[in-house]
């Protein structure tokens, strides 16, 4: 219990530390942008910071693939360590790279550098920490560990958010910032990302993998994947309305609160930080619930009520008066939303058997996020650019309307997981063996 309950935490750091150097773009975009995009207006700016954001994301599916093949082939942990490596490389460059008044069209060309290297690292990262997560739990508790992933991501968007709100209110003036104080965040990731590679070295590999190694022989990650058709379309299917409520809510709604509802930039980072502790409250919550009631429950709960709530949540955001009804809003869209993201990551795991699960979860989901998550940014400030901002809230209900349907005539996986049965066969297997080798001696 000690051991599991040690690794699952520094599991979950570890992904803490990937997302806040995810995010720390997201989070800081605001103040940089000027450097890489200098003559544009600010909401062109935005757009292009956006569509390199994007691009990030458009790399996912590739990093879901090499890690899931790693994770699979080799381990969770060879996975886990190389894909913070990357990480660092990413948040390193972005920190140190020159400006656009210092090298022209070439600063921009670094900063998508460093942005495909951290979404190949971050394609990686989602697939092998679910898998490793839902592996190193017990059947009992697998929601709730597990809830402890979106915990860590949220905890990583929101300790960007906190790095800002400390430089903005309490070391830099606004000009300071725009200047030089937005790579203090990235240069604090690529360190931590380092202090997250040491701690990875010691994590231990996970039974259902090790068991996995011994009883299955290695084949094509890509080619066994196709085995599973139904599995992947409704990782796919529940994950494209899940993304995207949850980037609309994180990542997007800072800007959209400064852009669309006018809030300070102080308010602005507030108001976020503000419900983003909030939402990571939500996640164990939810998880446990899932080890009670099941997997599917909340899912169908997400569904409904954000094909219902998100034309009047957002309308209503965007004439919001002040900081606090803009607070009381987006917690409940998080009420909401978090039926998602609290077990999105386990009800994908007990989907795969073993040999192919960090492949299962990761590459399909990675598609997913890369067609709906990634481009909800730049799709949103598109609508607002040519001044139909209301139609993005009918886009995204059309999306988490399809995802609906994936919930409402899926299994629940709580009570259908391949991770207790393949372990069951497994255990099977090994009882039948020892059986078979102790018959044979006693007849030798």
């Amino acid at each position: 219990m000690v051991r599991r309950l040690k690794a699952i935490l520094v599991g979950s750091v570890g992904n803490l530390i990937e997302w806040y150097d995810f995010y720390s773009y997201a989070a800081f975009s605001l103040y940089f942008a000027s450097s890489f995009f200098p003559k544009q207006d600010p909401t062109a700016q935005m757009m292009a910071t956006a569509g390199i954001f994007a691009l990030g994301f458009f790399i996912r599916p590739i990093g879901g693939w090499l890690f899931g093949h790693i994770g699979d082939r080799y381990g969770r942990r060879n996975a886990l360590m190389i894909s913070v490596l990357l990480m660092c490389l990413g948040s390193f460059i972005i920190a140190f790279s020159p400006t656009y008044q210092t090298i022209g069209n070439a600063a921009a060309a670094l900063l998508l550098t460093a942005r495909l290297l951290q979404g190949l690292s971050l394609g990686g990262e989602y697939g092998s920490s679910a898998t490793y997560l839902a592996e190193m739990a017990t059947s009992e508790r697998r929601g709730f560990y597990s809830s402890f992933q979106y915990v860590t991501l949220i905890g990583g968007q929101l300790t960007a958010l906190l790095v800002l709100l400390i430089l903005q209110n309490f070391i830099l003036t606004p000009e300071e910032l725009r200047a030089w104080g937005w790579r203090i965040p990235f240069f604090i990731g690529g360190m931590l990302a380092v202090f997250a590679l040491v701690m990875r070295r010691n994590l231990h590999e996970t039974e259902s993998f090790t068991k996995a190694k011994a009883h299955y022989p290695n084949a094509s990650t890509l080619k066994t994947l196709m085995q599973h058709p139904r599995e992947v379309m409704i990782v796919i299917g529940l994950t494209m309305g899940g993304t995207l409520a949850f980037y609309v809510y994180t990542t997007y709604m800072q800007k959209f609160l400064k852009l669309s509802a006018g809030l300070t930039d102080a308010q602005t980072t507030a108001v976020s930080a503000g419900s983003l502790i909030f939402a990571m409250i939500l996640q164990p919550i939810y998880g446990h619930l899932s080890d009670r009631i099941g997997r599917r429950p909340l899912l169908l709960w997400f569904g409904v009520m954000g094909t219902l709530c998100t034309v009047p949540l957002l309308s209503s955001l965007q004439t919001v008066k002040g900081p606090w009804a803009a607070f009381f809003l987006i917690a409940c869209a998080w009420i909401i939303v978090s039926g998602y993201t609290s077990i999105n990551a386990v009800v994908k795991a007990e989907l795969f058997p073993a040999n192919i699960r960090a492949t299962g979860v990761g590459l399909p989901y990675a598609v997913a996020v890369s067609v709906f998550g990634g481009t909800s940014e730049y799709v949103a400030l598109w609508f607002k650019s040519i001044g139909h901002e209301s139609g993005f809230y009918w886009y995204a209900t059309a999306i988490l309307s399809c995802s609906l349907l994936v919930y409402a005539f899926m299994r629940d996986t709580k009570h259908h997981s391949v991770i207790d049965s393949e372990l069951a066969r497994v255990e099977a297997l090994e009882e039948a063996s020892e059986l078979e080798e102790a018959t044979s001696r006693l007849e030798e």
